[in-house]
């Protein structure tokens, strides 16, 4: 299954008008591999929805994205080896955020077939062997 980011999902609800086409095309063509959102980008897309979880269950059962794959220790184990090389890259240098939903996702992502997103170097410094999609690249 392929992990959708929250910036994709966001595309396509907000009907964007730079990336929602592409994100949506993307998505469909990789929709018989199985699409995931993990359950950090479920917390994420809850002030899209105006915190209503069935209107966005709904949302995401009619794009045929599954949200209830559970998290699992070999989750944690990766996201807790991401945060600790990004801490130790943070400690030598400047890094303009903190990535923790991130790490948390990349984390999820680097157990199923990969990611989905627009922000690939938001996740390949911390997890240099995840696959990723990105809609704004794709022909």
């Amino acid at each position: 299954m392929w992990v959708i980011d929250t910036c994709v999902i966001l595309d396509i609800f907000e009907d964007d008008p730079q990336f929602g086409r592409i994100s949506a095309t993307l998505l469909t063509r990789l929709l018989p591999e199985g699409l995931v959102v993990s359950p950090i980008t479920v917390v994420e897309l809850s002030a899209a929805f105006s915190g209503d979880l069935d209107e966005q269950k709904r949302f995401l059962d009619q794009a045929g994205i599954a949200y209830s794959d559970p998290w699992t220790t070999p989750d944690t184990e990766a996201a807790h080896k991401a945060w600790n090389i990004y801490v130790s890259t943070r400690r030598r240098s400047k890094i303009p955020k903190r990535p923790l939903p991130d790490l948390l996702i990349g984390g999820y992502a680097v157990n199923r077939s990969g990611l989905i997103t627009r922000n690939p170097s938001d996740f390949i410094p911390w997890f240099p062997r995840l696959k990723i999609h990105d809609p704004s690249r794709a022909s």
